[in-house]
């Protein structure tokens, strides 16, 4: 099912709208005027490769908020214990 981009030429409002089979006509989500020009967009075309490379940019994003997320729990652990020597010290 298409979806189609509009500009509204009553006030300007750039959106998408999906296009069903028994879709009303589009108007403008911020004004509801229906005096709409249809943009030029670009198609999405999806491939084994394009999946896979999408995947592989996934997990690297995921891998890196791991190691993130990781480092930052050494940071606070090694900041804890530096806490409880220096309290210590002072008893």
């Amino acid at each position: 099912m298409p979806i189609f981009e509009y500009e509204c030429d009553q006030c300007g409002h750039k959106f998408e709208y999906l296009v069903l089979p028994k879709s009303a006509a589009a108007k403008c989500p911020q004004c509801r005027s229906k005096k709409l020009t249809q943009m030029v967009s670009l198609c999405a075309v999806s491939s084994e490769t394009t999946k896979k490379a999408n995947l592989t940019a996934a997990q690297k994003k995921a891998a890196r908020g791991q190691k993130e997320r990781q480092d930052e729990k050494h940071r606070h652990l090694h900041e804890h214990f530096e806490d409880s020597k220096t309290h210590q010290a002072d008893d």
